[in-house]
């Protein structure tokens, strides 16, 4: 968080030159009504308010300085610090309409990639349990995965790649859940299709040998071990060392001569 506000504080570095106004301590904190100020007035009521951590207040003073000075050299900055403010205040939402707003009208910016991040960092603060719905979870590695091709070498970029591990591991971790379930309920092949998705889809996450260990269980238990040997031999050749392997390997091992004595 301190490492935001640094950069947000880059962004409204110009603003602390602003003198603020006698007047302008005189508006209720509750006052956002329109009122009409002069944009250097009401751009420095907002940074004051964001640096005594009133940060909703702030970013609703900094939409009035969008929607009163369209035009003005403000309104861009006022569009960055309102989404910065709403996202520290924890109105995601907000924050990601106000930043999304700054990328329409703003695509070349040098402050883009910023404001992509914020975008996936709103998501990414919404990130629910496995077993809660994991829509949000993945808006926020569709945004990062974003920033990431767009602006590849930005510090923001840096730290996107972690978060998009953890979002990985974490959307892999929802399909194991679903599939241990539908496992635990003897729905094979609903089981299988789920551990499937994990290996196809998040084969770099944590989940993966584990998923591969449960393709070789639902592969046996559907009667069909050519495949669970396959799985077995990817888990084998990735992770031989892994407890799942070996689960794998005495599964697939002691299901063989069981298959042969019932043909027998």
């Amino acid at each position: 968080m301190q490492k935001m506000i640094r950069v947000a504080a880059v962004v409204a570095v110009s603003a602390m030159m602003i003198p603020v106004a006698g007047c302008a301590g005189r508006h209720a904190k509750s006052d956002t009504g329109y009122v009409a100020r002069d944009v250097n007035t009401l751009y420095a009521l907002a940074k004051q308010k964001l640096d005594e951590g009133d940060y909703e207040m702030a970013a609703k003073l900094f939409d009035e300085v969008e929607r009163q000075h369209p035009y003005s050299i403000w309104a861009r900055r006022a569009q960055l610090m309102s989404a910065f403010s709403y996202y520290v205040a924890g109105k995601y939402s907000d924050a990601v309409d106000s930043a999304q707003r700054f990328l329409t009208i703003h695509p070349g910016n040098k402050d883009a990639a910023y404001a992509r991040y914020l975008i996936g960092m709103s998501y990414y603060k919404q990130m629910q349990d496995v077993t809660r719905d994991q829509a949000v979870t993945q808006q926020a590695l569709d945004a990062f995965n974003e920033l990431v091709r767009l602006y590849p070498d930005t510090r923001y970029a840096t730290d996107a790649r972690l978060k998009i591990d953890v979002l990985t591991d974490h959307l892999a971790g929802k399909e194991m859940d679903i599939g241990r379930f539908y496992e635990r309920s003897g729905s094979w092949l609903a089981a299988n299709l789920r551990f499937h998705k994990v290996v196809d889809n998040y084969q770099t996450s944590a989940q993966t040998p584990e998923a591969l260990e449960r393709l070789v269980e639902t592969y046996l238990a559907l009667g069909i071990p050519t495949e669970a040997e396959k799985a077995a031999a990817v888990l084998g050749h990735n992770y031989p060392n892994s407890d799942w392997y070996k689960r794998a390997y005495k599964l697939v091992a002691t299901y063989r001569p069981r298959a042969a004595a019932k043909r027998g």
